[in-house]
């Protein structure tokens, strides 16, 4: 039986209203994925954050009557809170449980998780996030593996003291780095025998694993779900003497988790060794820009923004207006329009990634 959620969508004064509304409904998306009810939201605007207790003690009495009200089970923030905010949240809601939007997210990666090494990420940056969580709180050990929010590691793996939780960690760590020379290893062989390797990122939900299966024929789990796809997967795409490796990744998101960066880091090292990526923009959404710059942001952050990036404007079916086409063709200098589920445009994308692979070895050859 799904869980009761009642959602609340911070913003800060000076923000425009429509970025909450988007908010919250990133959030409603969210918590559905994770397998929620959702039974109310509220949006609320704050000058800055309390240090105690993130919202004021008047709009807690509130959330609280509207708990009640609404008989919901937990109550999910599309912020990020710190351990002693949640616990004061909790004791002013009723010992309701909290979680936040890193520990929604973290939820949704542990439903997703296929394989064995995606698995041990998901269990990695769950401890790591954890951690901090645990001191002094039977009552959240009592409470985990029993909904959105404590997927993962259960009760059986966390009941130990912090020593041994820092030494599961370490033993995860040294396992991820094993995926990393495994992985290293793959792109050494593909490396030999000449592949041209380009890696599909964007937004969560923008299309990547549709996009892969149209360019390869390929039959990759497509879902109109935010991370339905976890696991890298890779397909090759054959032309003539020509053969390209394609990768699907997992999606990104507006403040993505540090610790989902640090503990998925040899997935991510997927899209650092490619010779190209391709950027998915799903133009249809109303906050497509903005989905845009979260992950070129997260592109830097990880120091890959100085690799050759193919802005590829997805959904282009759904725009019936060819000035407003001709508008995002502007507005995204060198970008493709393409429609990956009808596959439109795809013969023009695989010639600009052609082109750019060209460009990039004849950089190559030229530097020795």
């Amino acid at each position: 039986m799904s869980e009761k959620a009642f959602l609340v969508a911070i913003g800060f004064k000076g923000e425009p209203a429509y970025r909450l509304s988007e908010s919250l409904r990133e959030l409603e998306e969210l918590t559905r994925s994770a397998g929620g009810m959702i039974v109310e939201g509220m949006k609320v605007f704050l000058e800055r954050p309390h240090a105690a207790t993130y919202l004021g003690i008047g709009k807690l009495e509130e959330i609280h009557g509207r708990l009640d009200a609404t008989k919901a089970d937990l109550l999910i923030f599309n912020q990020n809170l710190s351990p002693v905010q949640m616990r004061n949240i909790e004791s002013s809601v009723g010992g309701r449980r909290v979680v936040d939007r890193t520990g929604l997210i973290l939820d949704i990666f542990s439903r997703r998780a296929q394989s064995h090494e995606g698995r041990l990420q998901v269990e990695l940056a769950q401890l790591l996030y954890l951690m901090p969580r645990l001191t002094g709180r039977g009552v959240l050990l009592s409470r985990l593996g029993g909904g959105i929010g404590t997927r993962g590691p259960g009760e059986k793996k966390l009941e130990y003291d912090r020593r041994r939780i820092r030494e599961r960690i370490g033993r995860l760590k040294k396992e991820t780095e094993k995926i990393r020379r495994h992985r290293l290893l793959i792109r050494q062989g593909r490396q030999r025998k000449d592949f041209a390797t380009v890696a599909i990122i964007g937004y969560t939900n923008a299309g990547k694993s549709t996009l892969l299966n149209s360019l390869t024929g390929s039959s990759v789990l497509v879902e109109d779900k935010l991370f339905a796809t976890l696991d890298p997967t890779t397909r090759i795409f054959r032309r003539a003497d020509r053969q390209i490796l394609f990768t699907d990744t997992v999606g990104f998101i507006t403040d993505l988790p540090p610790n989902l960066i640090e503990a998925f880091q040899a997935t991510l090292e997927e899209m650092g060794e490619a010779d190209l990526l391709l950027h998915i923009v799903d133009v249809t959404h109303s906050q497509a820009g903005e989905q845009k710059e979260a992950v070129d942001k997260i592109l830097k952050q990880l120091h890959f923004d100085d690799k050759p990036i193919v802005t590829v404007l997805n959904k282009v079916d759904l725009i019936a207006s060819e000035e407003e086409k001709q508008r995002l063709v502007h507005h995204y200098p060198g970008s493709v329009s393409v429609s990956a589920k009808y596959r439109q445009g795809l013969e023009t994308l695989i010639e600009k990634v052609e082109s750019c692979l060209k460009e990039r070895n004849s950089h190559r050859d030229s530097s020795f």
